[in-house]
């Protein structure tokens, strides 16, 4: 359980008012429920250091956890962040997946001779695991951000901007909730990113090829804005061909003219300027500006003195245009880019779009989070333009691809994790997918509502409804006296009269000696409830990797020191997936397309996607003081740095290595003392 809740703002928020809309007009559920979490807080749980790599005098971090409880830790360290930028889930309904390749084993000869000529990607052994399912009803989706929108603004400086990143499907609803959180008069922008130019499956409506990005501050009046120029697109290419035509033959080159005349009346700048009369609303600059330009021939001087003066804007000079709020010339990832073949995430922002925000509404060392880091693009671009970054995501997959991206960048940072309980599951998507085989008995009930996960049945009590906290949802993980009242009063009620009993999991709970005392004082049902530990259950399949290896002393041309040598490995979470996939593979068989199993040789090495030895410490956090990755294709990228040779099977330190850590390549990761 949380070690204490801490507020999220201290004063209170007209957040209700919105809340008290949406149940009128859209029959918003949860309005009680939203306001109950804040008067509790975040939940502030113990956060374990797992690494540091470099010296971190910056104070960088990777944090694996929610979005809430991140906020809980920054805000009782006293971090305030400049910038946040958050590509949460957009309830678009898909399910998203990464594609996971088998390795080339380099114990096994025929391989090794193989690796002599690069493969295509095609023919690269690969199977595909469901990472998030972006799947929610609107009312769940609404508590969700509203929740973490609080949280976040509880972090954020008082002159800090924050960009929310979605699509049509939601965009319109957090609008609304954003207005209420940061205030109406702290909206600064709606940015149209145009992803694509266009989509080949619009047949019955105009092609959607834009996200939309919003732009808030917390405090509209003061705020860092550095406005951006474009100079490379089609449209500022056009203008400066039409615009930039004059040449004065003086070496400077081409300019255009650009009127001095104010749009607004201003007499303190009516004045006559070498014998040139002026406007009526007066000129655009003072005095002492137009007579520098002047001494510098950077004026068109008219020969009748009731004509207008231009200045002379040098292309050579010119910045471009201003950056406007529809973004026309940052394409999406593609498939074929660097950008892609490095990273591969299912749904990863391009550097470019993340360089601009970055750039527009922060300075060099401030703080820059992102609490839905994904691919950490956010992270990366930070890091490279001088700015201070927090990378926090729930999927371990999202930590691992950010935290080696970071090294392969040279950035330092902390690798810390939150103790809540939730990291007893590697990917939430897949064990909500298997719940129904983790608990014994459990099955689809349709006459139940949605609120009940399935049924178990017993042979004296008949069905009895089973409720488990939806992982993919934190606001339903803890077990509190408003999830129970709601139970209570909402769920059981709406039960057959026959219902005897329910079973209640969670993963985290207030106080158990509370709910049951909330339950027995609550004589509304005399339905009974039981309580269960989902823990108990995910505790039972979590099986680690078994790795065979040996250390030896090697004395080689250019290298000294010492070599572990994997020898044998054995992943059965990640042979189980192979043998679905095989099964699958076998059943959709045709003669045009024949069955092709992944094979996996007896050594198993084929599973294994990056490898670490510490040398520095038998326990506590992780000191990588070697590593080495190995990409889809083979090539091993040792330290961060990409090389062009196969793995031979083994990793090699300068130091007696103390520790070995492998990482299979669904992501699990084992460590083992040497």
């Amino acid at each position: 359980m949380p070690i204490k809740y801490v507020p999220f703002i201290p004063e209170p928020i007209e957040g209700q008012a919105v809340l008290g809309n949406f149940n009128r007009i859209l029959k918003y559920k949860g309005a009680d429920k939203t306001s109950m979490v804040l008067e509790r807080g975040m939940p502030l749980y113990e956060m374990e250091k797992q690494e540091t790599v470099g010296e971190n005098k910056d104070g960088n971090m990777v944090i694996h956890g929610e979005c809430v409880s991140a906020c809980a830790y920054l805000k009782e360290q006293g971090v305030q962040v400049d910038l946040v930028y958050i590509d949460p889930p957009f309830a678009s309904g898909a399910d998203y997946a990464k594609k996971v390749y088998i390795r080339r084993n380099p114990k096994v000869a025929e391989a090794i001779e193989k690796a002599e000529q690069e493969l295509d990607i095609d023919e690269l052994k690969a199977f595909e695991e469901k990472m998030y399912g972006d799947v929610w009803d609107k009312e769940k989706y609404l508590n969700w951000m509203w929740e973490n929108l609080m949280a976040i603004k509880s972090v954020m400086s008082e002159t800090a901007s924050i960009y929310v990143h979605l699509d049509w499907h939601m965009i319109h609803y957090v609008k609304i909730i954003m207005d209420e959180i940061f205030g109406e008069d702290n909206f600064i922008n709606e940015i149209i990113w145009r992803r694509k130019q266009s989509v080949s499956w619009a047949s019955k409506q105009f092609g959607i090829t834009n996200d939309t990005i919003l732009w808030y501050g917390c405090n509209a009046d003061e705020y860092v804005f550095n406005p951006e120029y474009s100079i490379d697109d089609e449209n500022t290419k056009n203008y400066l061909e039409k615009r930039f035509v004059y040449d004065d033959n003086d070496g400077r080159g081409k300019y255009m003219k650009s009127p001095l005349v104010n749009s607004l009346y201003r007499p303190n700048l009516k004045y006559e300027f070498h014998g040139v009369n002026p406007p009526e609303n007066g000129w655009l600059y003072k005095k002492e500006r137009l007579e520098e330009w002047y001494q510098n021939n950077e004026l068109v001087m008219p020969s009748d003195p009731n004509m207008r003066i231009y200045r002379k804007i040098y292309a050579s000079s010119y910045q471009g245009q201003p950056i406007q709020n529809i973004w026309l010339d940052i394409p999406i990832v593609n498939p074929m880019a660097k950008e892609r073949a490095d990273i591969d995430y299912a749904t990863q922002k391009p550097e470019a779009l993340l360089e601009r925000i970055i750039k527009a509404s922060s300075n060099e060392n401030m703080i820059i989070a992102d609490f839905f880091g994904g691919s950490g693009v956010t992270a990366a671009v930070a890091n490279k333009l001088g700015r201070k970054f927090i990378h926090c995501d729930i999927g371990i997959n999202s930590i691992q691809i950010a935290r080696d991206r970071l090294v392969a960048d040279g950035a330092e940072f902390d690798v810390l994790e939150i103790k809540d309980g939730v990291q007893l599951y590697r990917n939430p998507v897949q064990t909500m997918d298997k719940i129904k085989l983790l608990i014994p008995g459990l099955k689809n009930e349709d006459s139940l509502d949605s609120f009940w996960e399935g049924a178990i049945s017993d042979s004296k009590l008949g069905t009895v409804p089973v409720y488990v906290p939806n992982l993919m949802d934190s606001s339903t993980k803890l077990l509190d006296k408003v999830l129970m009242n709601r139970i209570i009063h909402q769920a059981i009620p709406d039960l057959d009269s026959s219902i005897k009993k329910v079973i209640v999991y969670y993963v985290d709970i207030t106080s158990e000696e509370e709910i049951r005392k909330f339950i027995s004082e609550d004589d509304s049902t005399t339905v009974e409830i039981e309580l269960r530990d989902l823990k108990a259950v995910l505790d039972d399949v979590v099986i680690e990797d078994y790795a065979e290896f040996h250390t030896e002393e090697i004395h080689e041309d250019l290298f000294g020191g010492y070599a572990v040598t994997i020898d044998k490995f054995i992943s059965d979470r990640v042979l189980s997936k192979i043998s679905e996939f095989n099964q699958k593979a076998l059943l959709n068989s045709t003669a045009k397309k024949p069955y092709n199993p992944i094979e996996i040789s007896e050594e198993g090495l084929e599973l294994i996607e990056f490898l670490s030895v510490d040398c520095s410490s038998k326990d506590g956090k992780w000191h990588s003081d070697s590593e080495i990755k190995i990409n889809k294709n083979g090539y091993v990228i040792v330290n961060g740095n990409k090389t062009k040779e196969f793995w031979d099977g083994r990793i090699c330190s300068e130091k007696k290595p103390l520790r070995l850590k492998i990482r299979n390549i669904c992501g699990d990761e084992t460590v083992w003392n040497i």
